[in-house]
């Protein structure tokens, strides 16, 4: 190594040894006996990353920001737990696009107007899912107060038979997080109901976890209105129908042969105990919304009008207007409840405002039911707007100093075709997911560093944001450690290495894209029309 080169390094080298610094005193301040061997290794790997660097500076110096970046996010976990989304992870991200700038101005000799230029560029591809999930945060709080959530999540109650419990209840929280949008939501609501009952029932625990986050996660996979379903795609620079639609090839598959498990696995089981009754739950949810079956035309218009192949945002703005609509017709009695007044133009105005913008908020007196419909609105979405524009950020600067190129390069040196690259990034989102704990990063980095490979194979980008969903989305719950794993694990009251085995949907969906993927099955070519746009 050149003596100019030693002295741009040094830089490097410096930032490294801060970075263990930080680690040692982090590790004195919060870590346990228990976790000492955890910090050992995260400095061992630091100080590989120092030998490397010398060895092979080019690879090695772009792994720095990645590996500051997993360094702060396991930071994090371990100091904000479950709530790394509310803002230490979207700092982890820029302090990280910090250290690629520093690393791509000192190193490489990169102006910082050409990188600034790239990140703002990388910002601007994610603007229009931006959008989208404003939309759909106040499409949720006014689809709650119009009775269509209400309704859905009703007659999905409705459904539960004690005879064939577990795949009753998957299919109830498959519909209630595709309604919602949110895995998190409906394992924490849905589930927690769903649970007391199938204790009363004599089914193992672990049984009950595996089908409420199989049929949590087909949602959150499928649903529009979440927000990873929106992400994907726009990392991989398609739209969130496409993407909806391309991805029924490998989930339906998934969720049938999970269901048929689960049909298996309760027919074995002794169901001798008496099922709760649900009925107090559904007499509240009738008190409070008028439930009626035609409310379904709603979703039906939108699902309809995707079909018709109608852009995203005019499909989801007519959904909400629709909304409003029924609630204006349907809801008035818990209008006035909400207003605590006398209904008059203004003061329906001002709450179908309100709800857009922070969510539905009632109070009904009973705590499941607040913690299921007190939710949605257009600031909900803020948290995860700002994570994807820190993660912009950092892809952006990644990219503009040429380390993103590097470190895909590296990976691709063992793709040989469509399949090989579809599996390697099925693989890549599985192991950001174990390194860094959240299910955001398992989706962004991989989309990140991919997307160009894709084009290159002249494959469509709905390969890509499938491949980011099948195994980003999906395999988050299975791990401890993860942001996802360690919250449906607290929140269900079962551990995650207990309820794995029975995670059907989430085992089979990866395992399902790998062998598709192998065998050249329902692999999209790039069309001129979709090369031009990307």
């Amino acid at each position: 190594m050149s003596e100019k080169n030693n002295r741009s390094y040094l830089f490097v080298y410096i930032l490294l040894a801060f970075i263990m610094l930080f680690l040692i005193i982090f590790n004195i301040q919060y870590f346990q006996e228990t976790r000492k061997s955890a910090l050992l290794v995260v400095n061992l790997v630091s100080l590989g990353f120092a030998i490397g660097l010398y060895k092979k500076p080019d690879f090695f110096t772009a792994l720095v920001p990645v590996a500051v970046l997993l360094i702060l996010l396991i930071c994090n976990i371990k100091v904000f737990k479950d709530d790394t989304i509310s803002g230490s992870n979207q700092l982890a991200l820029l302090f990280a696009a910090f250290v690629s700038i520093g690393i791509g101005i000192v190193v490489y000799k990169i102006k910082y107007e050409k990188i600034e230029q790239q990140i703002v560029r990388s910002i601007t591809m994610s603007l229009q899912a931006c959008l989208i999930l404003f939309i759909v945060g106040a499409i949720i709080g006014i689809w709650i107060l119009s009775g269509v959530v209400p309704t859905m999540i009703y007659y999905g109650l409705k459904i539960l038979n004690p005879n064939i419990f577990l795949p009753a209840a998957c299919l109830i929280c498959m519909i209630v997080s595709t309604a919602t949008g949110s895995s998190w939501s409906t394992s924490g609501t849905v589930g927690i109901a769903l649970m007391g009952i199938g204790k009363a029932l004599g089914i193992p625990d672990g049984m009950i976890a595996g089908a409420i986050l199989s049929g949590a996660y087909f949602g959150d996979k499928m649903s529009p209105l979440s927000d990873t379903t929106n992400l994907a795609p726009a990392m991989a620079g398609t739209d969130v129908f496409t993407h909806v639609k391309n991805m029924m090839q490998t989930t339906i598959p998934s969720i049938g042969l999970a269901l048929v498990g689960f049909t298996v696995l309760g027919v074995f089981q002794n169901q001798t105990a008496q099922a709760i009754d649900i009925s107090n739950f559904l007499t509240t949810m009738e008190s409070m919304f008028t439930i009626h079956i035609g409310l379904f035309i709603v979703p039906a218009v939108v699902v309809i009008l995707v079909l018709k192949k109608m852009p995203a945002v005019p499909a989801l703005l007519i959904g909400f207007f629709l909304g409003v609509v029924v609630a204006v017709l349907f809801q008035q009695e818990l209008l006035k409840k909400i207003a605590q007044t006398e209904l008059s133009l203004e003061v329906i105005y001002m709450q179908i405002m309100q709800v857009a913008y922070n969510g539905f908020q009632f109070e009904s007196g009973d705590k499941i039911i607040n913690s299921l419909f007190n939710r949605g609105g257009m600031a909900s979405m803020l948290k995860t707007v700002w994570l994807i524009f820190m993660a912009m950020t950092f892809g952006g600067a990644m990219e503009g100093t040429g380390m993103l190129q590097m470190i895909a390069g590296k990976i691709l040196t063992i793709v040989k075709g469509a399949g090989s690259l579809i599996g390697a990034t099925l693989a890549s989102c599985f192991v950001m997911n174990m390194i860094a704990c959240d299910q955001y990063i398992a989706i962004v980095l991989p989309g990140r560093m991919f997307k160009v490979a894709y084009s290159h194979y002249k494959l469509h980008p709905k390969n890509l944001s499938r491949a980011l969903e099948d195994s980003g989305t999906i395999t988050s719950v299975l791990i401890p450690w993860n942001s996802c794993g360690a919250y449906h694990s607290g929140v269900l009251g079962v551990s995650t290495l207990t309820y794995l085995p029975y995670c059907l949907f989430n085992i089979l969906n990866p395992l399902i894209a790998a062998f598709y993927a192998g065998f050249g099955i329902g692999i999209a070519k790039e069309t001129e029309e979709t090369r031009n746009e990307n």
